[in-house]
């Protein structure tokens, strides 16, 4: 008994640090945080995120796959709902735009990720699967129909799912870089709907 209870406190530490991290990276980004900010935020000694996560890139990549299942749970439950193909796209965009104005952090931090994965191997890995995951998710719940398959027979639906992808991230980047202009860009994500009805 006395074993689990050790467990059970251990993974909370251990999330407790996860969701620090997070925190922290949001707020300053990858490359201005150190681990003492993130065991400063959490309430632990500095030892323990070398204990749970060994350095900062170990840290890191737990961030990744946190991020990386919140992603895909968030967007595959948004594209179960609808009924028609068009309302199941219309359920994406409406996500994106809310995640932007709601938590921008997500996308800070996923950004910061993608231009790490540029330089490390095992995070290029990561994003690489999280990127053909949202992939399919979207040719499974939105292109792959006749209606699509007929409107943009010289494309593979696979191609048309990483261009509303590309699309959705790519705006959203803009969004987040904006000052006076987010709105108009953020709704920029709507002409998606137009081209797919």
């Amino acid at each position: 008994m006395k074993h689990v209870n050790n467990q059970s406190i251990n993974m909370s530490q251990s999330e407790k640090i996860l969701n620090s991290a997070f925190k922290c990276i949001a707020t300053k980004g990858y490359a201005n945080v150190s681990l003492r900010d993130i065991a400063d935020e959490a309430g632990v000694v500095l030892s323990q995120l070398n204990y749970y996560y060994k350095n900062k890139e170990g840290l890191f990549t737990e961030v990744v796959k946190m991020l990386s299942l919140k992603y895909l749970n968030e967007i595959e439950d948004t594209l179960k709902n609808g009924k028609s193909k068009s309302e199941k796209i219309s359920s994406l965009i409406k996500y994106f735009q809310q995640m932007l104005n709601k938590n921008p952090e997500l996308f800070k931090i996923f950004y910061d990720m993608t231009s790490m994965a540029l330089w490390s191997t095992y995070l290029k890995d990561l994003l690489n699967d999280l990127f053909n995951k949202l992939t399919f998710l979207i040719e499974k719940y939105v292109i792959n129909t006749d209606h699509y398959k007929e409107k943009f027979k010289e494309y593979s639906s696979s191609a048309l799912s990483r261009m509303i992808l590309g699309t959705l991230f790519g705006t959203s980047v803009q969004v987040i870089l904006a000052d006076s202009e987010k709105k108009d860009i953020a709704e920029s994500l709507g002409v998606l709907r137009a081209v797919f009805s």
